[in-house]
């Protein structure tokens, strides 16, 4: 346990870092308002699709991964985002919703919980982890997407509107784009791939210094009671939840131990610039992003010695 705290803990703090990061340089006034919304779309239209790209197409797609545990992590994503949303045209603003609910539902499994799989289960969990990483980039865009545009002040909420959102969102395209590539191993230049990876390599500290320079004290208690409502759904009921029926249908071993970090990661950084994009409270995604990453190394550690201690992963 000790050690898995530390891998943890080795994986969420450069997050934090960057966070903080942010914070100082918005403090000392080396970023402003105009640098983090052009960064911020920056990310969305171009550096995040390169990483996303990148991802799925060093991927392997034709690994051993039933397609059992592909559906049910699918049906599972659905159900969650559909309780999510539930919960939110209950206890939530309108205003406030979309970015409510993708917060609840959208996790970290590019990073945090791909790191978590190979860490635990080496080169099978690095497989399977690929394959559920691949499925997860289509699910999750594909719902937040629909949420913010239904949610959304600027953007209209039309069936026929909505599925053009979806179909010309940037992470969505990449990630088409590059399926056909892994699926039939066609290659790319080496001088390509390298030039991309460089590219792709900004995504994750511009989009976190982003973050971090939108946060506040004020933004902070302002977006507080709905933050901790999204943290705890995202990394307390619905784990538990989604965890629970897995076992109960029989998965055991690394099939139930990988879908639960996927279920159990924090929410993913991608959601405030998609909820920036969608001129949506990107505060109140920021301060999800901050408490659920926060919370995850305590979350994640408990969840796994339960499983393990029982004797299912």
């Amino acid at each position: 346990m000790l050690a898995l705290l530390l891998q943890t803990f080795s994986i969420t703090a450069p997050v934090f870092a960057m966070l903080f990061l942010g914070v100082l340089l918005r403090r000392v006034g080396a970023i402003n308002p105009e640098f983090i919304q052009t960064a911020s779309a920056l990310v969305f239209n171009a550096t995040m699709p390169a990483m996303l790209f990148l991802g799925i197409y060093h991927s392997d797609l034709h690994s051993a991964a039933r397609p059992e545990v592909l559906l049910y992590f699918c049906a599972a994503t659905l159900a969650g985002f559909l309780l999510a949303w539930g919960w939110a045209v209950w206890r939530v603003p309108r205003e406030e919703r979309g970015v409510y609910v993708q917060g609840s539902f959208r996790g970290n499994n590019g990073i945090i919980g791909l790191a978590l799989a190979t860490s635990l289960y080496g080169e099978h969990g690095l497989a399977l982890g690929s394959v559920l990483a691949a499925l997860v980039i289509l699910c999750y865009n594909t719902l937040s997407s629909v949420v913010l545009a239904i949610y959304s002040p600027s953007m209209k909420s039309d069936p026929l509107s909505i599925a053009r959102n979806v179909i010309c969102n940037p992470l969505i395209i990449s990630v088409l784009a590059a399926l056909p590539f892994s699926w039939f191993g066609i290659g790319l230049p080496q001088w390509l791939l390298t030039s991309a990876d460089y590219f792709a390599q900004m995504t994750l500290p511009l989009a976190l210094v982003c973050i971090g320079g939108t946060l506040s004290l004020a933004s902070l208690r302002e977006s507080g009671g709905l933050a901790i409502s999204a943290s705890l759904m995202k990394m307390v009921w619905l784990p538990l939840i989604c965890t629970f029926v897995a076992w109960a249908l029989g998965f055991r071993g690394a099939e139930l131990g990988i879908l639960f970090l996927y279920f159990a990661s924090p929410t993913a950084a991608a959601s405030y610039v998609m909820a920036r994009a969608a001129n949506g409270n990107h505060e109140l995604a920021a301060s999800i992003i901050v408490i659920t990453t926060l919370v995850a190394a305590l979350t994640t550690n408990v969840g796994i010695f339960v499983l393990q201690w029982g004797g299912w992963m």
